[in-house]
């Protein structure tokens, strides 16, 4: 009776241990979100007397892999820019493999549609612009050679514009956050 006893204490350590080392592994191995930063970003030849009816927005968006041990896989990334509730004009970044604790910065530029510009000319004038960010992406996970499934990603940021055209905070960087719920159910018609 007494091996018996001494038998089954053995094996629930054993059984203990190994659940220990299975959540262990798991925290250790869990990817984090990717980390989106519009770096640069700027609205040119705003101050032109002889300004077109259509603009162009250029922004520079760095793309940063937290992760130690893990790639991501990108499905196209959907960029769309809002005046008010306006969209002022969206872009389409291409699907791609990022590398674990690698960075990427994707330079590009959109069009701002005709019937906006002169509204968002004005108010950047004005230096009362506000334009805000919505990023919507869905990502796979490569661990261990392994990949995960899809995970949606949605985040946004406001990026306030001064009169030259430009980010007019002081860090001069906008990083985007999780998006809020209003704005999730909006985005989701993109993926």
């Amino acid at each position: 009776m007494c091996e018996t006893k001494n038998f089954y204490l053995w094996l629930l350590q054993i059984v203990g241990l190994l659940g220990l080392l299975a959540l262990c592994l798991w925290l250790a191995l869990r990817p984090k979100s990717p980390n989106y930063t519009i770096i640069k970003f700027s609205v040119p030849a705003i101050n032109d007397s002889n300004a077109s009816d259509h603009g162009i927005i250029q922004y520079e968006l760095e793309i940063e892999n937290p992760n130690q041990d893990s790639g991501i896989c990108y499905d196209d990334i959907f960029l769309i820019f809002y005046h008010g509730l306006d969209a002022v004009g969206n872009n389409t970044i291409p699907s791609f493999y990022q590398g674990r604790d690698r960075n990427r910065q994707v330079l590009d530029h959109l069009n701002v549609d005709t019937r906006l510009w002169t509204a968002l000319r004005n108010a950047i004038l004005n230096a009362t612009a506000e334009l805000r960010v919505d990023l919507s992406a869905k990502v796979k996970y490569k661990t261990l050679g392994i990949k995960s499934k899809h995970h949606g990603i949605q985040r946004e940021g406001k990026i306030p514009i001064g009169k030259d055209g430009k980010i007019s905070n002081k860090k001069k960087k906008v990083k985007l956050r999780h998006a809020s719920k209003k704005w999730k159910r909006r985005a989701t018609r993109f993926l």
